[in-house]
């Protein structure tokens, strides 16, 4: 959990000033895992921080009251769905936006979304790579 908590840290520090973060990665690389991480890195209670599965979006608050959205593509069918929920009000927010399954609405995407792909690594680690 340790190297969990410092692996968060240290994406946000690279990251810089992205808010449109998007998470590629199969079924069970740890999507999830890593951004409940860095949203307690951001000073989220842990236990508010759960996976957006049937909501879609979880509106978090980081420590500094600042608003963290977390959206979970994967039951999206068609990219409307994403459209429904107002998905532009939040990516044109300014706050931070964690996307999984963005694949699913790769076409709503705006250009600026830093793209990072989360490989899972033959001994059971991740590597977290992405395009600066």
């Amino acid at each position: 959990m340790e190297d969990l908590d410092r692996a968060a840290g240290e994406f946000l520090k690279a990251i810089g000033n992205n808010s449109l973060i998007a998470f590629y990665a199969p079924m069970g690389a740890g999507k999830t895992t890593f951004t409940t991480a860095v949203c307690k890195a951001l000073g989220v209670q842990e236990d508010a921080i759960s996976s957006p599965t049937f909501a879609i979006v979880n509106e978090y608050r980081g420590g500094k009251g600042q608003p963290i959205y977390h959206f979970d593509f994967y039951r999206i069918e068609r990219p409307e769905e994403a459209l429904d929920i107002g998905l532009y009000d939040y990516l044109d927010s300014g706050d931070l936006c964690l996307m999984e399954w963005p694949e699913n609405i790769e076409g709503l995407l705006p250009e600026e979304t830093l793209k990072v792909n989360i490989q899972v690594n033959a001994d059971g680690s991740r590597t977290l790579s992405w395009d600066a």
